[in-house]
């Protein structure tokens, strides 16, 4: 363990028994330096960290201080159906999607980052230089599974991450969504059955309606991520022939699956035969010093099917995504050029460069940080806000928060009135095939914290109030 997070749990261990009492000081940096003989790095980097749990609150010229503690708990394991249904999601997706498209609403329902968070100049003159020494051979020599060089780049990052995978093993796709649909048209025909987490990202339910397929709901923690007891009877009782889980901060709960649980979870899968669909799109986006393991650094059948995408993290606009296949390669290859052909070779070959030039990770430190910071101000603001019995998630990644509001609230309602304050949510039922959770939503801290977003979480909590 680092010395700042020593430091760290030590403090919050002082507040949670009561010996820092909200609103008291905490040692100056210079104080805390001199008696826990650290560096000013070292005491700051805790004090950021406890601030991003909520702990404490920076003050101007003031230093720091314990906070309120937090009156909103978090949310429990959700409990679905156990049946499986054919989903009608589409058209009230699309609903929902398109009322939140104007640019002077406050995105509290977008589903996108910032475009002002990504290194769009760089990333230009990447491109542009991709444009003019393109060779014109690699308009055949780039077609699926892609261009040998960025996918080169993508396999040393799953090596970093402690995930071993071969270059000829990833397919390059135009962005996460496609892969998610070429990987299910591999390994389901019309009318089989799907294993999701409830709720699960819509995206995801739009794919399995357009493909005639069926869906089983599996209960899932705001915390833990999937309930593997609750999926392995659905795999016992279902004809499951593929599952589709984010391990890691999962769409919308934010869930994260711990390490321990991983093992089991593959091997539990392994058993029954059934392939994973592992949508790892946020992977990049974790809060504090450590990465979290993909499902495909366990896998040694080549039964993970690992989604991911720099849609998220890096290029919004790029539509530049790939699945690592597994023992089903070469099936989505051939799946890719039947149904789009190719990826754009220049963006292909942009990235690449971008990823060579070491320039990435720099990049997702600094959108790391930001990120953790907005979801502390969100965090505050729903606990000053938002009814006394709401519950909070918590994430320690992404971009999304999960509200457990009272079993009276109407978040479809809420989202129709809000809209017409200039204010954007997504209801829980986008994330429902039975249209479920219409007491929840789910807000997006991906967006630079301002006045206007304090001054829209508290219109949400006067209209709420004004459902009660």
């Amino acid at each position: 363990m680092h010395l700042y997070e020593h430091l760290a749990l030590d403090i919050e261990q002082h507040i949670r028994d009561g010996v820092l009492r909200p609103g008291e000081r905490l040692p100056s940096i210079r104080q805390a330096c001199r008696a826990r003989q650290l560096s000013p790095a070292t005491v700051l980097e805790a004090y950021h960290r406890l601030e991003s749990r909520g702990l404490v609150e920076a003050r101007p010229k003031s230093g720091y201080f314990v906070r309120p503690h937090h009156t909103l708990a978090a949310p429990g394991l959700t409990r679905p159906a156990g049946r499986s249904t054919a989903p009608k999601v589409s058209d009230f997706i699309f609903e929902i999607l398109e009322s939140a498209r104007d640019p002077a609403v406050v995105p509290l329902g977008s589903s996108f980052l910032s475009p002002f968070l990504f290194p769009f100049e760089r990333l230009g003159r990447c491109l542009a230089a991709a444009a003019r020494g393109m060779d014109p051979r690699a308009t055949v020599t780039d077609l699926p599974p892609g261009n040998d060089e960025l996918r080169r780049q993508i396999a040393l990052r799953y090596l970093h991450g402690g995930t071993t995978v071969a270059g000829d093993e990833i397919v390059i796709t135009s962005g996460a969504m496609e892969a998610l649909n070429l990987c299910l048209q591999a390994l389901t025909r019309p009318g089989d059955l799907v294993a999701v987490e409830s709720p699960a990202f819509y995206a995801v339910l739009q794919a399995i309606e357009r493909l005639h397929l069926r869906v089983v709901e599996i209960p899932t923690h705001p915390r833990d991520g999937v309930s593997l007891p609750a999926l392995e009877q659905a795999l016992r009782v279902h004809p499951v022939k593929a599952c589709v889980l984010m391990p890691n901060f999962q769409n919308p709960l934010g869930a994260l699956v711990p390490d321990d649980q991983r093992p089991a979870l593959l091997a539990l899968l392994q058993r029954h035969d059934v392939p994973l669909i592992e949508d790892d799109t946020y992977a990049e986006l974790y809060f504090g010093r450590r990465a979290p393991l993909a499902m495909k650094a366990l896998d040694r059948s080549g039964l993970v099917l690992h989604v991911s995408s720099f849609s998220k993290c890096l290029a919004p606009g790029y539509r530049v995504g790939w699945v690592a296949a597994g023992r089903f390669a070469q099936k989505v290859q051939r799946l890719k050029i039947a149904t789009s052909l190719a990826t754009t070779v220049p963006v292909q070959i942009a990235l690449a460069d971008f990823l060579r030039s070491g320039a990435f990770d720099p990049h997702l430190r600094r959108l790391r940080a930001i990120l953790e910071h907005q979801e502390a101000r969100l965090a505050a603001a729903l606990e000053r806000h938002f009814p006394a019995a709401s519950r909070i998630a918590r994430p320690r990644g992404g971009y999304f928060t999960w509200v457990e509001l009272p079993p009276w609230a109407d978040t479809l309602a809420l989202h129709r009135r809000a809209l017409d304050e200039g204010i954007s949510l997504a209801p829980g039922p986008m994330f429902s095939p039975r249209r479920a959770y219409r007491n929840c939503l789910r807000l997006n801290f991906g967006h630079p914290w301002s006045v206007a977003h304090e001054q829209a979480i508290e219109a949400l909590g006067r209209m709420l109030a004004a459902q009660r």
